[in-house]
C-alpha cells in the first residue's frame, strides 16, 4: 500500500486527477494502521509543497439562530427537535466587534454565517459595513442559503470574496433540501469571481467511502479552492445522535485523502471540528467560531468547544506550520 500512496502523492504534486477507485482504496485503509500513518505523513508533506507550509485560521460568526422547519437530521436548529427556544440575532455592532477581534488574532478568513431566513440583501449590507469598519487583508466569506448568479454578483459588490457551500452527505434524505437547488448555487458561485470553500460534510460513521469520494469530487468539479472534511457532531436529541461520531483517527484519515485528492487544485485543506491529528495529517486550516452554531445545543457566548485562535496557533506550530 505504501507504494500506491507514493504514486498518489506524486500524481497530486503534478496536479493530476486521482481516480475515484484509488481514493476509495485510501479510505479503506485501517485508520489505526502503519499504512494510515504513512498516508498521513505523505499528506503532511504535500501540504508543505502545495501551501508553502502555511497554517491558516478560519473564523466563523453565527449571526442568527432560530428554529428551522427544514429539520435536517444533523442540525440542532430543527424545530422538531425542540432544542432552541425563541430567536436571536447579533447586532451589526456586535458582529463588527467580533470581526475586529478575529482579524487582530490573524484570521485569514472571516465567515458571516446566517440561516436561510436572514436574507441575502441583509447579509450584503452587513458585509459592506464590515469591510468599511474593519480594514485588513482577510477573506470575507458568506455561508447562507441558496442564491443565483445575480445575488452572487451583488455579494462581490458588497465585499464578499468567498462562499462556503456544499452538496451535503444525505442531501435530500437527511436534509429536506433539493440536491439540484444546492448544485444550482454551486454553479452560481462558479460562474462569478467568487471563490468556493467546500468541505465533505457532515460525515458520520455510517457514510461509505464511495459516498465520501463522490461528495468530495463534486466540490472539485465546481472549482473549490478550499476543501477538506467536517465530521458530524452527534447532538443529543437529533435523529442522528444514535449513529455516533467519527474517531479522531478516521477524521484525520479522511482529511489526508482529501489533501492527496485535491492536489494543487484546492490548495487549502480544512478540518472541522478542529483536530490536532488532522493538522498533523495535512490540514492547514482550522476553524474558530462563535454565536449560532448548528453543532451546538445552545448559542455560543464565547469560543465554540473552547477552541480559540491561541490554541489553533499552538497546534500549527507543533505540527511544523508557519502562521
Amino acid at each position: 500500500m505504501k507504494n500506491k500512496i507514493d504514486m498518489v502523492y506524486n500524481m497530486a504534486i503534478e496536479g493530476k486527477e486521482i481516480e475515484d477507485g484509488v481514493l476509495v482504496e485510501m479510505l479503506e485503509i485501517d485508520p489505526g494502521s502503519d499504512d494510515a500513518q504513512y498516508l498521513g505523513k505523505k499528506a503532511r508533506q504535500l501540504a508543505d509543497r502545495v501551501v508553502g507550509n502555511k497554517g491558516k485560521i478560519w473564523a466563523s460568526i453565527g449571526i442568527d439562530y432560530q428554529t428551522c422547519p427544514m429539520n435536517c437530521d444533523f442540525c440542532s436548529f430543527g424545530e422538531e427537535w425542540n432544542l432552541f427556544q425563541g430567536r436571536h440575532e447579533w447586532t451589526d455592532e456586535e458582529v463588527i466587534g467580533q470581526v475586529k477581534k478575529y482579524v487582530n488574532e490573524g484570521a485569514s478568513w472571516i465567515t458571516l454565517r446566517t440561516t436561510q431566513y436572514y436574507g441575502i440583501d441583509r447579509l450584503n449590507a452587513l458585509a459592506k459595513k464590515v469591510r468599511k469598519e474593519v480594514p485588513g487583508d482577510y477573506g470575507l466569506v458568506a455561508n447562507t442559503g441558496e442564491f443565483g448568479r445575480l445575488k452572487a454578483k451583488e455579494m462581490i459588490d458588497a465585499g464578499i470574496d468567498t462562499v462556503y457551500h456544499t452538496l451535503r452527505l444525505g442531501e435530500g434524505s437527511s436534509t429536506k433540501f433539493n440536491p439540484e437547488d444546492r448544485i444550482d448555487t454551486l454553479k452560481a458561485v462558479e460562474d462569478t469571481n467568487l471563490s468556493l470553500a467546500y468541505l465533505v460534510e457532515p460525515i458520520g460513521p455510517e457514510h461509505t467511502n464511495e459516498e465520501i469520494v463522490e461528495i468530495f469530487k463534486k466540490g472539485l468539479e465546481h472549482g473549490a479552492v478550499l476543501s477538506g472534511a467536517m465530521a458530524r457532531v452527534a447532538i443529543k436529541g437529533t435523529p442522528l445522535e444514535e449513529k455516533g461520531e467519527l474517531s479522531a483517527e478516521r477524521l484525520a484519515q479522511i482529511v489526508a485523502v482529501t489533501r492527496l485528492g485535491a492536489g494543487t487544485n484546492a490548495p487549502d485543506i480544512c478540518v472541522h471540528p478542529p483536530s490536532k491529528q488532522a493538522v498533523e495529517w495535512g490540514a492547514n486550516v482550522v476553524v474558530v467560531e462563535t454565536g449560532a452554531v448548528p453543532r451546538a445545543e445552545k448559542e455560543c457566548c464565547g469560543d465554540w468547544d473552547r477552541f480559540d485562535s491561541k490554541k489553533a496557533r499552538k497546534w500549527f506550530e507543533e505540527a511544523g506550520y508557519e502562521i
